[in-house]
């Protein structure tokens, strides 16, 4: 009609009111592969409807809003004192409190506790993933606790709870408590050995008054947190509580927060102590050992965190490729498209087989599994984190200029992309990690053997890949220099060797040539078009 300028017409539907969970079979095979039986009906059920949750209107607009209005740093009331407290948007805490009833930090003790927790920290990090940082560490500060029972006696119960109580006052008098990190100073970062924060005994056991500044304190609004300090017995662990029983506030003085590229709605910030009371945890002297399983922990986050971002950003680009027509066509049905989609969908199945089987790990807790951990989540921290940012850029470019822009949400997931790398020691802390677990314990590479050899003859790109790993690891002497090359092919393998025994035979075929037939190129949509590319595909399309 003559006069009509606005017709709007080829528009993809917002990827809204759908299950997470059920629309991602990667996912939900893994749970239930890894699952025990007695918890498999329950645990199922609880994630398809935290799926549902994560997948409806209301809370993927609390995302957008708590993403779009960052932290704000106040450190003195109208009168002059100093409070040093951090106001956040209500969406945050929205957020926050749905993400502690979902048990986000409640793993420890239950049937597949790790496994149930993992596949529900994968989705919700596709709300939101600034949120799931006081989440992670909540859930990982349990680990270093356990080294005093007396203080995880009095605390675990806290940190395990479901209830999310945002006040600031003694945490005995709260119904959940939230933990918070500060391990990196302006002179060491992850040399936290160099650090200078000093710790000095007061005559009460166990307590010392903190003098030093952090350079990154991550979740300030946090009741209680871990904090490495040189002791007079050398760097020791401690904890400061943000306000002490008396229900005075410790001294926590919020310098400024950290104005940062992604994860705006979590606040990073600069801390000093100054007379700041704490408890020790553990001996003295023994910081990083005592704070080691809060680490390991949070790699693992790390890596389900970066496995969630690559899920929503392949959901998003499939989702769109599957309405958007172009040249007579949807955009899902083109050759080369279909391609690039399948690439994608690879890299997003890969790292949450793998993501999945470390958490199963933590379930079982047995020696073997143990070992494995010890040298594949600092490899897989180090790969699947590092694939994040180049999935997310590739499955924005899939929608064209909409994905330039801020509205259609994929911004978010590029600026957030990075940040799990260097979360918790950057790429090269992680190879040095699997250098230093392939020299100090045999045990380690015995047990990584033995999970990739479950695999072998099943495709013979893979036999070759395992083939030229061992050929590598005969000789580890000066290793340093390639260590980052010798940890992605650890990640590789591992990843194939799931696939071929656990994926459909099109995504393991595909993963096969893709990553280890050396029959692509360095970019995604490469892969040979032989494969068969449209099932691929399928399997990662959301379903609304």
């Amino acid at each position: 009609m003559a006069g009509i300028t606005h017709t709007v017409t080829n528009q993809v539907p917002p990827l809204v009111q759908y299950d997470v969970f059920g629309s991602d079979p990667a996912l939900v095979e893994a749970v239930e592969r890894h699952l025990t039986p007695e918890a498999r009906e329950d645990g199922l059920a609880e994630l398809s409807a935290l799926g549902h949750t994560c997948g409806s209107a209301q809370v993927q607009e609390w995302g957008a809003q708590a993403n779009e209005n960052p932290p704000r740093l106040r450190t003195h009331d109208r009168y002059g004192r100093r409070i040093d407290e951090v106001e956040f948007h209500p969406a945050w805490h929205r957020l926050l409190g749905k993400g502690v009833s979902a048990g986000l930090t409640a793993a420890w003790g239950r049937p597949g506790g790790h496994v149930r927790r993992a596949a529900a920290f994968l989705m919700w990090t596709q709300v939101e993933a600034g949120n799931c940082c006081p989440l992670s560490m909540t859930h990982a500060a349990v680990p270093a606790l356990r080294t005093d029972p007396e203080l995880a006696a009095e605390w675990e119960p806290r940190l395990t709870s479901v209830v999310y109580d945002r006040a600031l006052r003694p945490a005995g008098q709260k119904p959940g408590a939230l933990f918070g990190m500060g391990m990196t100073e302006k002179q060491g970062g992850s040399d936290v050995r160099a650090n200078t924060t000093a710790a000095r005994p007061l005559a009460e056991d166990g307590t010392y008054a903190l003098t030093g500044h952090k350079w990154f304190c991550s979740a300030p609004m946090s009741d209680a947190f871990l904090v490495l300090a040189q002791a007079p017995g050398g760097l020791t662990c401690f904890l400061v509580p943000r306000v002490l029983e008396d229900g005075s506030r410790n001294v926590f003085a919020l310098q400024r927060l950290k104005d940062k590229l992604g994860n705006r709605s979590n606040a990073s910030a600069e801390v000093e102590f100054d007379g700041t009371w704490a408890r020790r945890v553990g001996e003295e002297g023994r910081g990083v050992r005592t704070i080691l399983g809060m680490v390991a922990a949070t790699r693992l986050d790390c890596v389900l965190g970066s496995a969630g971002l690559m899920r929503q950003a392949v959901a998003q680009a499939v989702h769109h490729c599957a309405h958007r027509e172009a040249f007579g066509g949807k955009l899902l049905d083109k050759p080369l498209m279909r391609n690039v989609l399948a690439d994608l969908a690879l890299e997003s199945e890969a790292a949450t087989t793998l993501a999945l089987r470390l958490a199963a790990a933590y379930d079982d807790g047995g020696e073997q599994e143990r070992a494995l951990l010890r040298i594949a989540v600092p490899a897989a921290k180090y790969w699947v984190t590092k694939r994040c940012a180049p999935v997310a850029v590739e499955a924005s470019e899939c929608l064209g200029g909409n994905g330039y822009v801020e509205e259609s949400g994929m911004p978010r997931l590029v600026r957030e992309s990075p940040l799990n790398s260097i979360w918790e020691g950057a790429g090269n802390v992680q190879a040095l990690d699997v250098l230093r677990a392939l020299g100090r314990d045999p045990g380690t590479l015995d047990a990584y053997l033995r999970e990739v050899g479950r695999a072998r003859g099943a495709d013979h790109r893979l036999d070759a890949a395992i083939k030229g790993l061992l050929t590598d690891l005969a000789d580890l002497e000066g290793a340093e220099g390639r260590a980052r090359r010798l940890t992605e092919r650890l990640a590789l393998v591992l990843q194939g060797s799931l696939l071929v025994r656990y994926a459909p035979p099109e995504v393991a075929d595909a993963f096969c040539a893709g990553r280890l037939g050396g029959d692509a190129g360095a970019a995604f949509g490469t892969l040979p078009h032989t494969l068969d590319l449209a099932s691929v595909v399928e399997r990662a399309r959301p379903e609304l």
